[in-house]
């Protein structure tokens, strides 16, 4: 494993974070395929045997349920003090005041009930899963300030807004001398690099790491295209909540690349779309959700492999731009 500082922040994290979207009690309709606790805790060991020390999940994956079982596998397979655990708010978890959104009055209830919901007392990270425009980011930005004064958060980082979004926040924390973001959870993979138009620079520019989620398109470009996977890529849509694509027909040809590559070096598909990732000088840990156990080893593997520079220009040619999805 190889460990970096998250952007310019003193937190260690390790280069591959375990995302545990994948994890729940499967009662939720959008993650029933989710794994339960005996099935997902083999790979809570597993990311402790290969180094992952870094773990992320979110008060709304399976309704809460992720979060329990990310806090019951943290006590059967590690030491609390070895595992920087990430969450996040701002998504619905109930219809009162306090269940959605960024206001002061959700940031403290949900911090309080993600806790709870851990079995610890802090978060390493805590991040605003998306942007709410009903909320002054002044507010927010307060807020999350006071979880850290606190101790119930270590850092704050943020996910899936525009580059203007970001940058409203965090000025609204330099100008008040509070707590800034350190890091920004994007959707990035080879047919979503939307990130690289404004998003990627600003971060260079503020010394925020990127954490890309969905770093394999769920799965799209780790295997032959129009092949089927998991149980949760024979289900996936096509298009995100608002009816934007989430891939292309053209991305056949991006794949297809993959695929050769891959077949040339003799590793899987997904250790060459990682090791992709992993190249941008902003990426610090793109997160992996694990439902087989070859899908850690997979991206474990892709911090050995440096692509050729022939090897970039045909896995990014064939790219097509596209609107930014699930926010």
């Amino acid at each position: 494993m190889q460990y970096t500082q998250l952007g310019t922040s003193g937190l260690k994290i390790s280069r591959i974070a375990l995302g545990t979207m994948g994890f729940g009690d499967g009662n939720t309709p959008f993650w029933s395929w989710a794994l339960p606790y005996e099935q997902a805790v083999p790979y809570f060991a597993q990311a402790v045997d290969l180094g992952i020390t870094f773990w992320d999940t979110a008060n709304v994956y399976s309704a809460g349920s992720s979060e329990e079982i990310v806090g019951r596998a943290l006590k059967q397979v590690a030491r609390r003090d070895d595992i920087v655990l990430a969450t996040k708010v701002a998504e619905h978890m109930h219809d009162g005041p306090g269940g959605f959104g960024t206001s002061r009055k959700a940031v403290m209830e949900q911090i309080d009930a993600s806790l709870r919901r851990l079995g610890t007392d802090y978060v390493d990270l805590y991040q605003v899963h998306r942007f709410d425009p009903r909320t002054p980011v002044e507010e927010t930005m307060e807020a999350l300030h006071d979880v850290v004064r606190a101790g119930k958060a270590r850092y704050i980082g943020a996910s899936s807004m525009f580059a203007w979004q970001f940058a409203k926040m965090q000025h609204a924390a330099q100008t008040h001398g509070w707590t800034t973001f350190v890091s920004m959870q994007d959707q990035y993979n080879l047919v979503q690099r939307g990130e690289e138009l404004e998003m990627f620079g600003l971060l260079a520019d503020q010394g925020v790491g990127s954490l890309p989620w969905s770093p394999l398109a769920a799965g799209v470009v780790a295997r032959p295209w129009g092949s089927s996977g998991s149980t949760r890529s024979q289900t996936n849509p096509r298009a995100d909540f608002q009816g934007r694509p989430l891939w292309l027909d053209t991305d056949k040809a991006t794949i297809d690349a993959v695929e050769r590559i891959a077949t040339e070096r003799g590793v899987a598909m997904a250790t060459v779309a990682l090791a992709w990732v992993l190249r941008n000088p902003v990426v610090d840990a793109p997160i992996v959700g694990a439902t087989k156990p070859h899908h850690l080893t997979d991206a474990v593997a892709a911090l050995d492999l440096t692509l050729t520079d022939d090897e970039v220009t045909a896995l990014e040619q064939h790219y097509t731009l596209r609107e930014p999805t699930y926010f």
